[in-house]
């Protein structure tokens, strides 16, 4: 298992993980943010990136997205973990953890304070990962979503 952060040429992999993604969260996500999203992932000016793990056969099996922002509340940036995904067929093998990994590695490098991250609270088989690795913090989000 290989990853690395994903290229121009992965579009398609890409887009097939994260159409999966999409139905794991019964979410639907415009063509038009789609692409701008994959386009961010190749511009280096933007804080936004995006991690594959790729198979022995060179496939991507999984993704991680994350973004590093500001914070009121230290000097250095936070790093917020927005997605994660691995296909279905190679859950329970240590990917989701193995990309976490990778993206501690990534905001340590960058010197953020933290990385942190949201999932559903029924996300029974995540949570039982993200117990093991990082803390719960107590928080409840709110949101307010404009057109």
């Amino acid at each position: 298992m290989n990853i690395r952060p994903v290229t121009k040429n992965d579009f398609n992999e890409w887009l097939q993980l994260w159409k999966g993604y999409q139905v794991f969260y019964k979410a639907t996500i415009s063509d038009e943010i789609t692409k701008t999203t994959f386009d961010r992932f190749q511009d280096a000016r933007e804080p936004v990136y995006c991690l594959v793990i790729e198979n022995q056969e060179k496939q991507l099996i999984g993704l991680v997205h994350y973004l590093f922002h500001r914070s009121t509340w230290t000097i250095e940036n936070y790093c917020y973990l927005q997605d994660l995904y691995v296909d279905p067929k190679h859950r329970a093998s240590g990917l989701g953890r193995k990309l976490i990994e990778a993206v501690y590695a990534e905001a340590e490098k960058n010197h953020c304070s933290r990385v942190y991250w949201l999932t559903q609270e029924n996300n029974d088989q995540a949570r039982m990962l993200y117990d093991r690795i990082a803390d719960q913090t107590g928080f409840i989000q709110y949101r307010k979503l404009f057109k």
